[in-house]
């Protein structure tokens, strides 16, 4: 099983950062892992510097980042009374290069961040940044949306998410394998029903579509052994049509609180691959979704 120690939470203080802060907290609670609360204060632009007082400047921007470093703690201790306590960090500069820097430097394991509504992704500011950081990144992402059912959820002061439900979609590349290395993982930690998916986007003739069917079934389960078994119920769907629609439609059919898919490598190829399928998820899906790098 994956050993997750690190997770990094970007957070804006908005309601989509505090559901991804839930998230965090759940999973640091299931793995013994540390949590990381992250806030960048953007630079002020200036547009005539020539004119600007230095000193009245550096001192408003102090202001503004001692105001970020309490809110974020306000922000911790508002969140997570009883749970995980949370490291906070607070940086300046670009939001996303900040976020991809700290990644590294501390070793992160797996980065949780919110991202927007369904609509205008790209024009919002977490949104834009959830995308960036998805692409880039060296290790796991999680995108969290607002779940459209409540099993996934939790109120204020009661019991941390339970992530009862995972799909972890499979395209039977490198990328996928490690990917169900992290669906398994976490499916093991909560107990969870486990449904590995994959789509056929050509369908057999009607003679084959059985036997071909079978025979992807078989494919999926076969890193599946029989401990894993023990620590969570597993069981394969195949189904045709076009990728992201069907994964979308298989998550809100089983009332997943979860979505793991493999994405590709840095190329134009793998890019436009990323924006089609996985993209596309993140957008329409009713619950958060884990893109996982091979």
């Amino acid at each position: 099983m994956l050993k997750i120690q690190r997770i990094l939470c970007p957070t804006d203080f908005s309601e989509f950062s505090e559901r991804a802060f839930d998230y965090a907290l759940s999973l640091a609670q299931h793995c013994g892992a540390e949590v990381l609360l992250q806030h960048v204060v953007r630079p002020l632009n200036i547009g005539y510097p020539e004119y600007a007082i230095p000193d009245s400047v550096n001192e408003f921007y102090g202001e503004l980042r001692e105001n970020a470093e309490d809110q974020l703690r306000e922000f911790a201790k508002a969140h997570a009374p009883k749970g995980p306590h949370a490291q906070t960090i607070v940086g300046e500069g670009g939001v996303t290069e900040r976020i991809l820097a700290v990644a590294k430097e501390q070793t992160v394991d797996l980065i949780v961040m919110g991202t927007h509504g369904r609509k205008g992704f790209e024009r919002l500011a977490l949104g834009s940044v959830t995308e960036k950081v998805l692409r880039k990144a060296h290790c796991p992402v999680m995108a969290v949306r607002k779940p459209e059912y409540a099993s996934s959820t939790r109120a204020k002061g009661a019991e941390p998410i339970q992530l009862d439900r995972i799909l972890f979609c499979s395209d039977f590349s490198a990328c996928s394998s490690r990917a169900f290395e992290y669906a398994l993982s976490i499916a093991a930690l909560y107990h969870a029903e486990l449904s590995l998916f994959h789509v056929m986007e050509h369908e057999p003739a009607e003679a084959n579509l059985q036997a071909e069917t079978e025979k992807l079934k078989k494919r999926l389960e076969e890193s599946v052994t029989e401990e894993a078994r023990k620590l969570c119920k597993i069981q394969s769907v195949v189904r045709a049509g076009i990728p992201h629609q069907e994964i979308v439609r298989l998550a809100q059919d089983t009332r997943a609180a979860l979505v793991v898919v493999g994405v590709h490598g840095h190329h134009a190829l793998d890019l436009a691959l990323f924006g089609s399928t996985t993209y596309r998820v993140i957008q329409l899906g009713p619950c958060p979704v884990l893109a996982v790098r091979a």
